[in-house]
């Protein structure tokens, strides 16, 4: 392995003898700890890696090459294909080890990196063991790459933390306006290390307001902590189980390891910290009691119905209930009631529900109808869009607000049945290619939806 200036390595993989061979206190022994191994690849792939791709990428990207090396005989080389490409939609997976390793030792992963171009990496980082079960998963994104071998530094938020882990390393980067033909990355020495140049500075998560409702699993998103590298900053994008959470207030929220189960009606504030640095940011929840009965069961025909989302009838396929587009903050899970799936959408202020590759023809059908619960607000929108038989341009996007005094109307507090005729919606243009449906409100963040369909 070859060494290098630019930082020092401190293995710390010497365990202390236990002296004596009289009775000796069991708390004073060393917890025993997976494998201490800092290598991932040095002209091989180390003695328990191999590579998985993630699903959808080129299968084929990685492969060893010694025509281009750092200060070695091979690296690692990754084609990443081009626009619209057969070969897929982009190159990335993780190198993972058969038997995990205990990184305590260590704050960061470092590796070599060139581009047969000027290009930016779109993420390079660890923790993702490609089993869909990952806590640490982290990475830097945007990385500028150029022809010339680049020193590349992805600090550990908290190494600590990292005792059982198999993801080594993880990379994925598409094609870039640029370079639409595709470009070719190599890595080379990548591996762990103790840097004396790294300084934590900063762990942030974003300040929001949630609302749930009683028995939700609260998320965290946006965490990050900022590094110091030789005076310049690096930002770690990272999962929320690196922070410990903290609630002022359990009757409303408990913190169960790395999720916030809400358990009562009231508002909490949860906040956390990385190690002992306090994290900057905060979740305010607001929990309500969830409504007593699901939704009625609906009573049309089949026959008679095109449903989007509902237990009752067999739904269209739906690419997104939430493709969280530009600007919208909502959130979404599945909640049960009395076994009766609803989708609730948190922090509401509009979301889409697409199925733009696969759209519907409502053409004969009378109405819409949605069931909506709100614990709180007084308006809730609701947008169809209609496009052509081709691509995704919308053609024609009615909105009908329902409120107090609409027909159908909404209140807060119940089930508002939303029976809408479709000649309110006023479409100009055939109907024969529905693709989206979008929800929108100003007042009411916290929403439970079911029994979406179209029926004559």
């Amino acid at each position: 392995m070859n060494t290098t200036r630019f930082f020092a390595l401190f293995l710390l993989v010497a365990l202390t003898a236990l002296a004596g061979c009289g009775s000796r206190d069991v708390a004073g022994l060393d917890v025993a700890r997976a494998r201490i191994e800092p290598l991932v690849f040095d002209e091989d792939y180390g003695d328990d890696v191999y590579f998985q791709a993630f699903s959808g990428t080129y299968l084929a990207a990685t492969s060893l090459d010694s025509l281009y090396a750092h200060d070695s005989l091979k690296s690692l080389k990754v084609v990443v294909p081009g626009q619209n490409s057969v070969l897929g939609g982009y190159a990335g997976g993780v190198l993972t080890t058969v038997n995990a390793r205990d990184f305590a030792d260590f704050n960061a992963l470092t590796f070599y990196a060139r581009s047969s171009v000027v290009s930016t990496l779109n993420e390079a980082g660890f923790g993702n063991d490609n089993t869909g079960t990952s806590v640490y998963s982290a990475g830097r994104a945007n990385i500028a790459l150029n022809p010339a071998w680049t020193f590349v530094v992805v600090p550990i938020p908290s190494p600590r933390k990292i005792v059982a882990e198999r993801g080594m390393f993880t990379f994925a980067e598409g094609f870039e306006v640029q370079n639409p033909n595709g470009h070719t990355l190599w890595f080379d020495d990548i591996q762990y290390a103790n840097l004396l140049n790294v300084e934590r500075i900063r762990a942030n998560m974003p300040s929001v307001n949630k609302q749930y409702l009683i028995g939700s699993t609260a998320t965290i998103e946006g965490t990050t902590t900022t590094f110091s590298i030789d005076g310049a900053n690096v930002i770690v994008n990272h999962m929320p189980g690196y922070f410990d959470f903290f609630s002022s207030n359990p009757t409303v929220a408990r913190v169960e390891g790395n999720r916030i189960r809400v358990v009562g009606a009231g508002i909490d504030t949860i906040t956390a910290k990385l190690d002992t640095l306090d994290v900057q940011g905060r979740v305010i929840i607001t929990s309500f009691t969830a409504p007593t009965a699901a939704a009625p069961v609906p009573t049309v025909p089949a026959g008679d119905v095109i449903a989007l989302y509902s237990d009752t009838y067999v739904n269209r396929p739906v690419t997104s209930f939430n493709p969280h587009w530009g600007g919208s903050t909502t959130q979404n899970e599945t909640y049960l009631i009395g076994g009766n799936g609803n989708i609730m959408y948190t922090a509401l202020n509009f979301v889409g529900i697409d199925f733009a590759t696969q759209k519907i023809d409502i053409t004969g059908m009378t109405h819409l109808h949605l069931d909506v619960y709100a614990p709180v607000g007084t308006n809730i929108k609701v947008k169809l869009v209609a496009m052509g038989a081709t691509g995704t341009a919308a053609l024609q996007q009615p909105e009908l607000t329902f409120d107090a005094v609409s027909v159908p109307s909404f209140a807060a507090g119940g089930w508002s049945s939303l029976e809408i005729p479709m000649a309110n919606f006023g479409f100009t243009v055939p109907v024969d290619n529905i693709g989206q449906l979008v929800l929108s409100t100003s007042d009411a963040p916290l929403v439970l939806v079911d029994n979406i369909y179209w029926h004559r």
